[in-house]
């Protein structure tokens, strides 16, 4: 059975902490933010605030609710800055936190503020390296690491909690391989079935490779969602979610079709759902974009009848 959780990023704080709340009054599983120094891939003047900062209030101003990033990027978050950081919202939040890693993608941004973006192999090599630091320093006891990107030496760092994370991302082979290695939660994009399938399996031998519980891995997916009770009523919100994005709505179906994304009528997302829990998802984050809490309390309704 699938789980449902949020993950929203508003243009203040108090929008987030909206969402947050909403997540958490509705008994959802958990709630998530993204770590982006821009809204969107562009040059477009949106609001965007540091997601360590506000994960921080997050976990002073919600009280049960499991508190997630997904994720942070590598290139501009030294390991060592994700482990204070993660020891510290640990202590804030009462133990709800689950720090997510992951490569970085969005080139634009590392452009604007001046952060190097390496190659698609490097950023990998940097985040495998990063989650082996991680569990280095969070050890019990620490145990010293000795990379080609960062080092760690091993000392009774405190605070040192338990460790939970997880690694997202679209990547079909290295992605789900250091998920199961070094990871409590795999997080990828929805795609067809046999593909979704695929990856799952690739991270759960990955887990039994490395000594670890296939079955203790949780097995996520994130998208927006998008859909109606009629054919009428989901081409209207088709056309306002292509207008936020500035894409035509033929733009926007093909992104969808290609990732698999739930879409259509409630049978039609059902389904989509069905054959993603098939394939090994138990957790979904719904994405909000122009969403209010009317909309995603339907939507809960229907998944959940």
């Amino acid at each position: 059975m699938i789980s449902f959780a949020l993950q929203a990023l508003g243009s203040t704080y108090q929008e987030t902490l909206d969402w947050a709340r909403f997540a958490e009054s509705r008994g959802l599983a958990a709630f998530a933010i993204p770590d982006h120094y821009l809204r969107r891939a562009d040059d477009r003047p949106e609001p965007a605030h540091d997601a360590l900062v506000f994960m921080a209030g997050l976990a002073r101003d919600t009280s049960s609710i499991e508190l997630v990033l997904l994720v942070s990027p590598v290139t501009w978050r030294h390991p060592a800055v994700l482990a204070k950081s993660y020891a510290s919202l640990d202590e804030l939040s009462g133990g709800r936190v689950k720090l997510g890693v992951g490569t970085g993608w969005m080139e634009r941004e590392h452009e604007l503020f001046g952060f190097p973006f390496p190659g698609r192999s490097e950023r990998f090599e940097m985040l495998e390296e990063a989650l082996q630091y991680l569990r280095s320093a969070f050890s019990d006891p620490p145990v010293d690491f000795e990379g080609k990107h960062y080092s760690f030496r091993a000392f009774d760092m405190q605070p040192r909690p338990p460790l939970r994370m997880v690694v997202g991302g679209t990547g079909t082979k290295r992605t789900p391989e250091l998920a199961g290695r070094y990871c409590d939660e795999f997080n990828a994009y929805p795609s067809p079935g046999p593909e979704f399938a695929a990856k799952v399996d690739r991270a759960r031998q990955a887990a039994t490779a490395g000594g670890r519980d296939p079955a203790a891995l949780l097995i996520s997916s994130s998208g927006a969602l998008t859909s109606a009770d009629t054919e009428e009523e989901y081409r209207a919100a088709l056309e306002k979610r292509a207008a936020r994005f500035d894409v035509t709505v033929e733009e926007l179906e093909a992104s969808m079709r290609r990732r698999n994304s739930p879409r259509g009528t409630w049978d039609q997302v059902r389904e989509v759902f069905a054959g993603l829990a098939a394939a090994g998802m138990q957790r979904f984050y719904i994405q909000i974009a122009d969403d209010d809490h009317a909309t995603v309390d339907r939507a809960l309704e229907r998944l959940r009848g």
